[in-house]
């Protein structure tokens, strides 16, 4: 029995595991508990050992990779293709080895542990991003349930709630008051979190080169720029700055056929925190790129004649995806090119 490629389904706590030969023919169907799933796969001869980029994936291609092992690791939509018919765990290992051997395969880079652990920094902190604004929201609800409204904006908010514990409202009794002072508090806390991991970040891009470069972009900060280095490393994975912007799913959705094209919206495919980063910094400096006499200045005031300001933004956003793929791939700092 000789293995070449071994294609694993990973379980919280049951893996499933299928293994090809040099002609493509099944060899072996096994199911292991994930405990043992190492041992057994360090075992074998030296093959490809296919996986899907899912939780837990990276952290067992390290471990492979180490053991001399040819790591590939796909994406679940390019697998699913190949699962055959009544869907199971050890059909979708058979799919996942044979999606590995296609030519035209698009795999996953094996993130570092210091990749990992800065997207699980990003990850914290944009759950508490989101606690926060459920809680914002949830006090706004409480006084539009009492007759108060609030202009839009999170410090007008913060400023009218301090009026409120400063004077008496008829329309708030004292166990709301109270509840809305615990509310205030619950905020608090989670400013002081979100700052912190905030001065965290910024930390890590000054220490680190790649980050450096990224923050020169305008409109790219300590978070976007840790955020993509996590996330695209050198950007070896991508051949040009346009697959980076299609990865963020800030290019145009094709339905194309009979020679026709159609293009619509923006795919909103790939990893959505970056792509919403992304976004955020554009808008904040589009007024500012916008009166520049550079190049990128002439275009955004080209396109601004011709589209919505949030098409204008999104553009720009996938300009800047395409100019972080060129600093991280060629390793230098942005350079403005004033228009001719």
């Amino acid at each position: 029995m000789s293995i070449v490629t071994l294609g694993i389904d990973l379980g919280k706590t049951v893996c499933s595991l299928v293994g090809l030969d040099a002609a493509g023919t099944v060899v072996i169907r096994k199911r292991l508990r994930r405990a043992g799933l190492v041992a057994f796969v360090q075992d074998l001869e030296q093959c490809v050992v296919a996986m899907e980029a899912c939780c837990g994936a990276h952290h067992l291609g390290r471990v492979f990779d180490r053991s001399g092992f040819d790591v590939r690791l796909m994406s679940p939509e390019y697998v699913k293709p190949y699962v055959k018919a009544q869907k199971n765990d050890d059909r979708d290992a058979e799919a996942i080895a044979e999606a590995a051997t296609r030519p035209t395969m698009r795999f996953v880079r094996i993130k570092t542990q210091e990749q990992s652990d800065v997207q699980s920094l990003h990850r914290a902190r944009s759950r508490l991003v989101s606690e926060r604004t459920a809680l914002i929201n949830n006090l706004r609800s409480l006084l539009l349930e009492r007759g108060i409204t609030v202009a839009q904006g999170r410090k007008k908010l913060e400023a009218e709630l301090t009026v409120f514990a400063d004077e008496e409202h008829p329309d708030l009794s004292p166990r709301i008051r109270g509840l809305i002072e615990d509310m205030r508090a619950q905020w608090r806390s989670l400013d002081e979190r979100i700052s912190a991991f905030d001065k965290e970040f910024m930390t890590m891009a000054r220490e680190d080169m790649a980050a450096q470069r990224l923050m020169s972009i305008p409109g790219i900060g300590a978070i976007n720029a840790t955020a993509f280095v996590a996330a695209v490393g050198n950007a070896e994975a991508f051949g040009r700055g346009r697959d980076l912007a299609a990865w963020l799913g800030l290019t145009p959705r094709q339905a194309s056929t009979g020679g026709r094209q159609k293009l619509l919206g923006i795919s909103k495919r790939g990893n959505r925190y970056l792509r919403s980063t992304l976004i955020h910094g554009a808008r904040a400096v589009l007024h500012r790129l916008i009166h520049e006499p550079s190049q990128l200045g002439a275009w955004l005031r080209d396109l601004s004649t011709r589209a919505h300001k949030n098409v204008v933004v999104v553009a720009l956003a996938a300009k800047l995806a395409r100019t972080i793929w060129a600093l991280l791939r060629k390793e230098q700092g942005y350079q403005r090119v004033l228009a001719a």
